[in-house]
């Protein structure tokens, strides 16, 4: 089967390997994909697909990945995260530090002229003595800027 396309507002930060991402997947229930996939769990397609409203926290490291959702999570909060983000890449160059509630932090320190990378620390909502934590190489301050603004966007 192929793999199922995903829509919704989504942010990722860092590089291919090493990332921290919001993302808020919507599934289309009328894609052959999806249809098929709720014909094998025994639902409709629109059950399958879900409302799309349920925000989620994904980590990888080195290839290796988890997740969580954050439900009852409103787009208002993933939003003023991302413009905390943008407001202190936009500020004088030096190390920062973003704060996004209980379930992630993420610190930033410059990674040459016109970059930064990352330290993510995430903490799962039910597993609150765990913590997960990604390093990223360097991610171009232009190129998070544009992400920054396209996610602000999607969710305006």
């Amino acid at each position: 089967m192929s793999p199922i396309a995903m829509g919704g507002p989504a942010l990722f930060i860092g590089t291919d390997t090493d990332y921290v991402a919001l993302v808020r997947p919507e599934l289309d229930p009328d894609q052959p994909e999806v249809r098929a996939a709720a014909a094998e769990a025994g639902v409709t397609p629109e059950e399958f697909a879900g409302p799309g409203d349920t925000w989620m926290v994904m980590v990888e490291t080195g290839g290796e990945g988890d997740g969580f959702e954050l439900p009852g999570v409103r787009d208002v909060e993933p939003a003023g995260f991302a413009e905390r983000l943008r407001a202190e890449l936009t500020a004088a160059p030096g190390p920062f530090t973003v704060d996004g509630g209980a379930v992630l932090s993420l610190d930033a320190r410059p990674a040459g002229a016109d970059a930064y990378a990352f330290t993510a620390r995430v903490t799962p909502p039910d597993d609150p003595d765990t913590t997960w934590t990604a390093e990223t190489g360097p991610v171009p301050t232009a190129v998070l800027l544009a992400d920054l603004d396209a996610f602000l966007g999607s969710l305006a």
